[in-house]
């Protein structure tokens, strides 16, 4: 009896990548609203370790002069959780996602200053997260989304 056992059975081929390829889109897409909704949750509500709507509000007046900074503080935390949420579910896919890449763009000016690096202050994560944004406003929720589900075509 042959004790060898066929490659075709135990190595990963095209066929498997290929049933797996139609899941990366919506892990892309939820991974991004997931990756974004702690951070509103930070603003808003002082989940995650932030420090809630008023703090927020605060520092956003007096450590990067944009008032009134409750105002800005509400409409970040709004945009990171609920447009995080709206990328989860794939509901209203495209207007959420252009409005999380716009932000995004407000976010790189303010930290332009500091250079690339995120870990020294930089706009590297939110140029990251502003182009996933923009992918994602490009493609709409695909197959894998209630925007599908509820036949919207946005």
């Amino acid at each position: 009896m042959n004790t060898l056992i066929s490659t075709a059975t135990t190595t990963p081929g095209p066929t498997f990548f290929n049933r797996l390829a139609p899941l990366s889109y919506p892990l892309v897409r939820v991974t991004t609203g997931l990756l974004l909704m702690p951070h509103g949750a930070q603003k808003l509500f002082g989940g995650f370790g932030g420090h809630g709507l008023t703090a927020t509000g605060q520092y956003f007046a007096s450590n990067l002069g944009m008032e009134p900074g409750i105002l800005f503080a509400l409409l970040a935390g709004l945009i990171e959780f609920f447009g995080g949420l709206a990328l989860v579910l794939g509901l209203l896919t495209r207007p959420a996602a252009l409005i999380v890449a716009v932000f995004m763009a407000v976010i790189i000016s303010v930290h332009v200053p500091s250079g690339f690096f995120w870990n020294n202050g930089g706009f590297e994560y939110p140029l990251m997260w502003g182009l996933m944004a923009l992918a994602i406003f490009f493609r709409g929720g695909d197959r894998y989304s209630l925007d599908a589900q509820l036949g919207l075509r946005i």
